[in-house]
């Protein structure tokens, strides 16, 4: 009993490392990019805003 509950112990730990890794890369290789690309068009919207009521001040 005693090799059977630290063998689960570690397979649990083992498992969580995994499911850890895989949210991990899936943030860094998905999500981010997505962000990144967010905010630089927000950036660009708030230049072009700019640009605009600067245009029409006469």
């Amino acid at each position: 009993m005693k090799n059977f509950g630290k063998g689960f112990f570690i397979g649990v730990l083992t498992t969580i490392g995994a499911v850890a890794g895989s949210v991990y890369a899936f943030k860094k290789t998905v999500v981010d990019p997505i962000e990144e690309r967010e905010a630089i068009l927000e950036e660009h919207k708030r230049r072009a805003l700019r640009k605009s009521m600067s245009a029409h001040q006469g």
